[in-house]
């Protein structure tokens, strides 16, 4: 009983995907920052559904003054960015409907938003939704998903391992 009381968190882990929708290659996000992976790697999804729920169990870090981006730390310690559309920092919180706060404990598919991707395309910005990896240099992204529809809370973008 008393070996459970000091077993480390695993540090491995699937993420799930946050958004329904069609998953793109990081590389095809028409973002710079994004598709040159200077934030990290990842994967993107093409939203066709506004709730947004958590990829992984763990914590909200950080959720953005500005409501278009969530940060969120796994267990084990991966860190997660879900940045819901492109340049939507501009938008200032018009369009994003958060349902989390900073440090609360979330699993996998409990709400975090709703992204009300009309709101969004009728400001003339896209609702491609990054999810990165942030801290490559510790974890390793494998088994990444190919483009294909995936539903929220269901499907497994890519599976994080501890370097």
């Amino acid at each position: 009983m008393l070996k459970n009381l000091f077993k480390k968190k695993a540090a491995n882990t699937d993420l799930i995907a946050p958004l329904t929708g069609k998953v793109i290659p990081l590389d095809q996000v028409p973002d710079q920052v994004f598709s040159q992976k200077m934030m990290g790697d990842g994967i993107a999804i093409e939203p066709t559904d506004k709730q947004v729920v958590s990829p992984v169990d763990g914590e909200v870090v950080d959720v953005f003054k500005t409501k278009h981006a969530i940060s969120l730390k796994t267990e084990g310690g991966a860190e997660i960015l879900v940045h819901m559309g492109l340049e939507t920092v501009e938008l200032d919180g018009k369009g994003f409907d958060i349902q989390v706060e900073n440090g609360q404990k979330v699993k996998k598919g409990d709400p975090l938003a709703i992204f009300d991707i009309d709101t969004i395309i009728a400001e003339g910005f896209k609702t491609v939704t990054p999810i990165i990896l942030l801290n490559g240099e510790e974890f390793a992204m494998s088994n990444v998903a190919g483009e294909q529809t995936v539903a929220a809370g269901e499907n497994v973008l890519f599976h994080i391992e501890k370097k």
